[in-house]
């Protein structure tokens, strides 16, 4: 299977495990979690014809480390970037006192106004990776790099989580912790 193929069954999963279990006749269950056998089972009813090592292939290659198996591997979630309804238990976690977010210029007056919104998602997504930020912000038109004051948000009560794949959620970055370092 080559890497187009594999990005296809990439955002397959992705659309599934974070947003729509429902288009293939599934539920997330609680922290996100989908049974293996029940996925496997759910693609090939819907036309995707899916093996056990695709899936370990997608999961082990994701450049953002997007999916995790259960310790067991026989469940699958996506880390973060849900719109549909999860609690996938992450604890409240002490970030670096720098984090970095990647959006596109077209909306920092907005952002500059409301500060950072989780919008349809349930976190808005940090990095301490300013490269892969840039990026980020380059799928939506000329990128803009913002620096969040992450020490002085935790000081004032603002809760942060983090993932296996090092992604840092909160549900919202005000402005005043906010700083446009590039755009």
């Amino acid at each position: 299977m080559n890497a187009q193929e594999l990005k296809k069954i990439s955002k397959r999963l992705s659309y599934i495990l974070r947003h729509r279990p429902d288009s293939v006749g599934l539920e997330l269950h609680h922290g996100g979690w989908l049974d293996l056998n029940d996925l496997l089972d759910a693609l090939r009813r819907t036309g995707d014809a899916v093996t056990l090592e695709v899936i370990e292939r997608v999961v082990a290659e994701n450049d953002k480390q997007r999916f995790e198996f259960s310790d067991d591997r026989s469940r699958i979630r996506a880390r973060q970037g849900h719109s549909a309804e999860v609690d996938l238990g992450y604890e409240p976690a002490t970030p670096p006192d720098q984090l970095y977010h990647g959006t596109a210029t077209k909306y920092l007056d907005s952002i500059l106004e409301q500060g950072l919104l989780k919008g349809r998602r349930h976190h808005v997504h940090l990095s301490t990776n300013q490269e892969t930020m840039l990026q980020v912000g380059m799928r939506h038109g000329k990128p803009a790099l913002l620096r969040i004051d992450a020490k002085q948000m935790l000081a004032a009560g603002h809760e942060f989580f983090v993932t296996g794949n090092h992604v840092w959620l909160t549900d919202h970055v005000p402005p005043d912790y906010l700083t446009i370092l590039e755009r």
